[in-house]
């Protein structure tokens, strides 16, 4: 039996498995895709909007070539992380059930069993898009993740959403010779989005070189074209592609199966002791982005990462 076995290999899951070996404790990371698989699905050409050292684990220190790092540098200061400290990961395995066994807990994934004492959920919210829900939004030609711009040039695009997903690949797609059309329920761009990215979206659109719908939303997707519901009310323009950067949500469905409790409301936070990061199920944390529920912008790396800190404390201390 593992004394801890971390589900999620993202940069909260590396930085709980770094707290829990410098106290000596048995962990192992199971990670269902990649090492850091959300870093590795983000745009291309992604920025972040944190500074290098609000972004490093474990004390050990990430240098970028500019303040603000992008997604190869990350990439690369993670796999540097994991490979130099050794850590226990495993890739490309999911886990499927987690259930009481034994006085701790039976880990089910997707190529063995597992057992253990302790477990930490650190799993993200980057798998699971917020559809849509519309006519077309199945279509090849429809993604919920933005990767290259180039792929969209000289074509008809439409970008739903107002934050930095939607304003980064208006603008990319723009600038590859994309005409791009946004569509957003809001009355203007995102207060979150990058504060040096914000005037450059507002300038193109009030140019005119980027087309926006304000109060609006998409109704329907057909092969050549798209349908929009405007306060003028509904159009119909030409379109090859749509980018739907509508958000995504962590894996209610897992949470509920291993019997964590979620809130009532919209939000579906999952409950934890704040001071611990322990659920409502003995042994069993949260830790990084997964907390927030519904509020993915509530948690990011530079301000999770103290909860590898309070877990494996918690650990140590019972």
């Amino acid at each position: 039996m593992h004394k801890l076995l971390i589900i999620g290999g993202g940069p909260i899951g590396l930085a709980c498995a770094l707290a829990a070996k410098k106290e000596g404790i048995d962990y192992l990371i199971i990670e269902k895709g990649c090492l850091v698989n959300s870093l590795y699905r983000y745009p291309i050409n992604m920025t972040f909007f944190s500074t290098s050292e609000r972004l490093e684990i474990g004390g050990i220190p990430f240098v970028s070539n500019n303040a603000k790092p992008t997604r190869p540098e990350s990439l690369e200061y993670y796999r540097r992380v994991a490979s130099s400290q050794d850590l226990n990961i495993r890739l490309f395995e999911k886990v499927e059930t987690i259930q009481p066994a034994n006085g701790g807990y039976e880990v089910i994934t997707s190529k063995q069993t597992y057992h253990a004492a302790n477990i930490i959920i650190a799993t993200g919210f980057y798998d699971i898009p917020n559809l849509l829900n519309i006519p077309g939004e199945d279509l090849p030609k429809v993604t919920h993740y933005y990767k290259d711009p180039h792929y969209y040039a000289t074509q008809k695009v439409v970008v739903v959403g107002a934050n930095n997903s939607s304003v980064d690949a208006a603008l990319e797609t723009y600038r590859k010779g994309a005409e791009v059309t946004m569509v957003i329920r809001e009355d203007g761009i995102g207060k979150r989005v990058k504060y040096w990215v914000k005037p450059d979206m507002e300038n193109r659109i009030s140019e005119g070189s980027i087309k926006a719908y304000y109060h609006s939303k998409l109704t329907a997707i057909r092969e050549t074209e798209v349908d929009i519901q405007t306060p003028e009310g509904l159009i119909t323009i030409p379109n090859d592609f749509v980018i739907a950067a509508t958000g995504y949500q962590p894996d209610f469905s897992f949470l509920e199966k291993a019997k964590i409790r979620l809130s009532d409301d919209a939000i579906r936070e999952p409950y934890y002791n704040p001071d611990t990061m322990e659920t409502n199920l003995p042994g069993v944390y949260l830790a990084g982005v997964v907390c927030g529920g519904m509020n993915t912008h509530v948690w990011f790396i530079e301000n999770s990462r103290e909860h590898a800190d309070k877990i494996i404390r918690h650990i140590v201390t019972k």
